[in-house]
Order: structure tokens, then C-alpha cells, then sequence
């Protein structure tokens, strides 16, 4: 079916090694058999998101069983079996895919990238997973994050180019509203297949940012170097597709643009030699005992399946005491707390300042309980500064210690929590740095609270860098330094869809911010209390949310009428 449908990406497969190549068939054949049910030209809309549906819900169904009369999903469910793979993400990913069954539109590049991240990332991280558990790790270092997020919106590009001619017979033009409009005419010349000045102007922009976006040239340092050819053949692969889409012109919106079987020869030759070589280093075996994956596994990894509508309720607070009803008008949508008072706490009762830190795990599990509660829409927690590293070793090493159990552990994982990391690489070990990422990639998909952990953060820090990226981009053409707004300055940012905050509570009695998201809180309304972060819980919460909901926010207009 690979071979059939891509024949690039079963010619990279087969630069892997034997044992790998069926795990990695089955995961693209699912991704294409389940693209083909939403993009069936035969059926109606709501057919097609049944018949999606439907697909996956089966999954479900035979990751409990083991088998499946479907052989696309049996390949997939054996893959999962043999590798111990978890496929969470990727049915996320899939979830995310039903909704191409509407006409999608994008009003920006940040929701298209929103939309190519949810589609593409779940792929490429199953991947690197697999890869991982072969012996053949793809550790990418955060400080390459940005280039990888890049990687992804870069084949993303691609894709939707090659797939210009399909997207237009379908209605559909599969890009941002801000793009279309710096060429006007272009949007209603697709629409009627016309190939304009307007239209060939835009193709050549956008051919020339997938450009950029794929070619990461740092993206395989500290790689094996078994997956390194790998993602140097895919971005070989991905260029010779974007001289195809250029050179077709015309015939681009009339059918697929592919690449020479010389262009593609000239690629994937000199790979195979490579690979051969670099996968001669690392013997790569399969796990000795196969694991039959379960629903619940993938379920309560990235969410409910298709058709569940909850996740399970946090616990209640053993007092009994419920959440006050707050209005919509008094309710913040983004509280920040820096989480003071831990090792106090714990010296102040003769303890460990471990003791501390592992108590205030606690008091975090009770702020995102009491969260949920109330309907809090963004948390956002002060965990470890980069001035923390001045503390005495064992402290820290206790801290990384920690946040490796509560990685592990896992206590939101059936709860509808997004869980985010902010912060940098540089000191932190490679283990917990992938264990963050991974479980920001596996909550993805879900609503009711985004959880961000500010580790190894600081505030002057990030607008520095987000300073350096516009500098870079401003160098390399794609933004006037003349016009740079603070719109543009946000969006090189760390979270780039981060809300700003409304309430900063900072505990342990100090009245200082400590160079936590000055971006974001510029405008935040202050919450001082002088109890140690163990001491407090859900309730200490609600009463900041509403204090917070009598004060009267001007952001530097003049004073109106005072809330009752």
C-alpha cells in the first residue's frame, strides 16, 4: 500500500533496517488508509466522518483483542504488540484528521501551524519512539525545538502544494488567509483554477518558505546516525517534491507534481550506501516479549476515543467543600504562581528541603484539581528558575529526581489536562527533557485545563532569545525590521499561544515577581500570600480567583464605574 500510494516514503522505509520496516509500513498505511476514508470524493460529508470515525473507534477495539479483520489495523495493532508502542498520539493525530472532512480555514499562519502540528508531529513522534525503543535513540536537544516544529510545518507545506489540484477539487485551499491576501486575485484564481501572475507568485512564495522550513542543518547533531540519513534523505526527498511543484507550473492545479525517478535516484543512491553503513554500528533488535496494548493505555495517554465525551472528574476536596460559582466576567483565563515556600517549609518542621519540594508536588496536584473545578481555562506553575542552579547539588538533583517521578507517575493522566513545558535544555538531562516533550505531545489534544511548567525559566531569558529568532528572521528576509510589532515579537516567543496572564499569586510571604513571564504578566493583577507553598490547596485558589474577579482592570484607561 506504501509503495503504491507514496513510493518516497517506501523508498526511505527501506533504508531502515529489516526488523524496522514493517512497524513503520503499517504506521504510514494507517495514516493513508485513514487520509483516503476522509478525502473519498464518492461520499457526503457526514459519511466520510463516519466511516472515519468508525475506523478509529475500531482501533480501540483491537488493541484490546489483539487482532483485527482489518489488515491495515492489524499491521498497526502487531507493531504496537511487538514494539511496546504506544498509540496514543497517533490516534490523536487521527481525531485531529476528522476534522478535514469540513471545509477547514485558517485566518493565520499560527492556526495553520496549529492544524499541520496536530497532524504531522503524532507521525514523526511515533517514529522517533520506535526508534528509541530499536536501541537507536533521535534525541533532539531543545535549543533544535524550534527547527523541528519548522521540520514538521515544512513537510506539512510540501504536502499541501503537491496536494494543490486534489484540495481545489475538493473546494478546499488548504492555506492561511494572511498568505492569500499579499497576493490579491490569487484565492479566486485557485478557486477557479486559473494559474495567474497572482498565482504564481504565491506558489513561488510558499515553495521558498517549505524551502527554508525543511532544511534544518543542525536538526540530526547527537543523533544516531542511522536516523540521521534518515531525516537528511527525507529533507533530500522533501526539496526534489518543491522542484517538481516549481517546475510543473501550470499543470499544478490540474495534478500531482512529482519528482523524476533520476531527481529521486539522485537522492536516495547515495543514501543507501550510508545507511547501510551507519546501521552496521548499532545492531537493532525487537523487545524479547511482546505486549498487547490496551484501550485504556492509548485512552488515558492522549484522551477519550472517539465518541467519549469526558474525562474522569478530578477527586474532591476531602473537606467536602465545593467550588464557588464565579461568572464568566470575573473569571481569570490565565492565573500564573510561583510556587514559593518549599524548602522553608520543610527546614521549618526540622525536615529535608526534598521533603519540601516533594510536599509541594502535592499542593500542585490540588491547584490543578481545584482548577478543573472551577473551569480555569490556562495554569501556569513557577517549578525551577535558571537561577536555581546555584542551590546545593543535592537539592537540585532531588528536584530533577521529582519531576522524573511525577513524570512517571502521572497523576492528571485521566484527567482533561494539557500538560506544557516552558523553559531551556541546557543543563537538564536528556531523559527528562524527552519526558517532557513526550508528555506535551500525548496531552495534546486535550481542553480543559493547559497545565504550563515553567523548568529551568527565566523570563529575560526567553525575551532574549525570542529577540535573536526576530533578528534571525529579520536577516534571512522574512519579516521588515521597520515593521516589527509586538504581535510579531510574541510569536517568537517560547509558547507562542500562550495567553497573557490576569492573576500572578506568588506564595511563602515574598512580594516579588523573580523574572517570572514578564511578557505575559505585564498587565497581571498582583496576589501576595505568606503561607508556604505545602500549606496551601484548592481552596487558597478560589479565594485568589475571587478576589481577583472585585478588582477593576483599566489597562491604563481611565477608572469607569466600580464593580459591585
Amino acid at each position: 500500500m506504501t509503495r503504491g500510494e507514496d513510493p518516497g516514503a517506501y523508498a526511505l522505509i527501506r533504508l531502515l533496517p529489516r526488523v524496522l520496516r514493517p512497524a513503520c509500513w503499517a504506521v504510514w498505511a494507517a495514516v493513508s488508509n485513514l487520509d483516503d476514508l476522509i478525502d473519498d470524493r464518492d461520499a457526503t460529508d457526514a459519511e466520510r466522518a463516519a466511516r472515519a470515525e468508525s475506523w478509529i473507534t475500531a482501533l480501540e477495539a483491537d488493541l484490546v483483542s489483539g487482532t483485527s479483520t482489518d489488515p491495515v489495523r492489524l499491521a498497526l495493532v502487531d507493531a504496537a504488540t511487538r514494539w511496546h508502542l504506544d498509540l496514543s498520539g497517533l490516534r490523536d493525530g487521527m481525531v485531529v484528521s476528522l476534522g478535514d472532512v469540513h471545509r477547514r480555514h485558517f485566518d493565520d499562519w499560527a492556526q495553520w501551524r496549529a492544524w499541520s502540528r496536530g497532524h504531522v508531529a503524532p507521525v514523526y513522534d511515533l517514529f522517533r519512539d520506535l526508534f528509541d525503543r530499536a536501541g537507536a535513540p533521535v534525541l533532539l536537544r531543545l535549543d533544535r525545538q524550534a527547527g523541528y516544529e519548522q521540520f514538521i510545518h515544512g513537510a506539512r507545506l510540501t504536502d499541501t502544494l503537491t496536494d494543490l489540484a486534489a484540495d481545489l477539487a475538493e473546494n478546499r485551499v488548504l492555506l492561511p488567509r494572511e498568505i492569500l491576501e499579499q497576493f490579491p486575485g490569487a484565492e479566486d484564481d485557485l478557486g477557479h483554477g486559473r494559474w495567474s501572475t497572482a498565482t504564481a507568485a504565491l506558489v513561488a512564495e510558499l515553495t521558498g518558505l517549505a524551502r527554508r522550513w525543511v532544511t534544518q542543518p543542525g536538526l540530526t547533531h547527537g543523533m544516531h546516525p542511522g536516523p540521521a540519513v534518515t531525516v537528511t534523505t527525507l529533507t533530500g526527498l522533501l526539496l526534489a517534491q518543491l522542484d517538481a511543484v516549481e517546475a510543473a507550473g501550470p499543470a499544478l492545479l490540474r495534478s500531482q507534481a512529482r519528482p523524476s525517478p533520476v531527481a529521486r535516484a539522485r537522492v536516495l543512491v547515495p543514501a543507501r550506501i550510508r545507511s547501510s553503513l551507519a546501521w552496521s554500528l548499532t545492531p537493532v533488535t525487537m523487545p524479547a516479549t511482546p505486549r498487547r496494548p490496551t484501550a485504556t493505555g492509548p485512552r488515558t495517554a492522549g484522551g477519550p476515543p472517539p465518541g467519549a465525551t469526558e474525562f474522569r472528574q478530578p477527586p474532591r476536596h476531602p473537606s467536602g467543600c465545593r467550588p464557588p460559582r464565579i461568572g464568566v466576567e470575573a473569571m481569570p483565563a490565565h492565573v500564573a504562581i510561583v510556587m514559593d515556600g518549599n524548602g522553608r517549609w520543610a527546614e521549618h518542621r526540622g525536615l529535608p528541603r526534598s521533603e519540601g519540594h516533594r510536599a509541594g508536588a502535592d499542593a500542585l496536584h490540588e491547584m490543578v484539581y481545584g482548577a478543573l473545578e472551577i473551569g480555569l481555562s490556562h495554569l501556569t506553575v513557577y517549578g525551577f528558575s535558571t537561577e536555581n542552579w546555584r542551590r546545593d547539588t543535592e537539592e537540585v538533583e532531588g528536584i530533577m529526581g521529582l519531576l522524573r517521578h511525577e513524570l512517571d507517575d502521572d497523576p492528571f493522566r485521566s484527567l482533561d489536562v494539557h500538560l506544557r513545558w516552558s523553559g531551556r535544555s541546557e543543563k537538564l538531562p536528556a531523559d527528562l527533557v524527552e519526558s517532557l516533550r513526550r508528555k506535551e505531545t500525548t496531552t495534546r489534544t486535550r481542553t480543559g485545563l493547559t497545565c504550563t511548567l515553567c523548568f529551568n525559566y527565566g523570563g529575560r531569558d526567553e525575551i532574549t532569545r525570542a529577540a535573536a529568532a526576530l533578528a534571525r528572521a529579520a536577516q534571512a528576509g522574512d519579516l521588515d525590521p521597520g515593521a516589527i510589532g509586538e504581535e510579531d515579537f510574541a510569536r517568537h516567543l517560547t509558547l507562542t499561544d500562550l495567553p497573557d496572564v490576569d492573576l500572578l499569586w506568588r506564595t511563602g510571604g515574598e512580594q516579588r515577581t523573580s523574572n517570572f513571564l514578564p511578557w505575559h504578566a505585564t498587565y497581571a493583577e498582583l496576589h501576595f500570600t505568606p503561607d508556604y507553598w505545602p500549606d496551601v490547596d484548592r481552596r487558597d485558589l478560589w479565594k485568589a480567583i475571587t478576589e481577583y474577579g472585585h478588582r477593576q482592570r483599566r489597562h491604563g484607561a481611565a477608572r469607569t464605574a466600580q464593580r459591585r
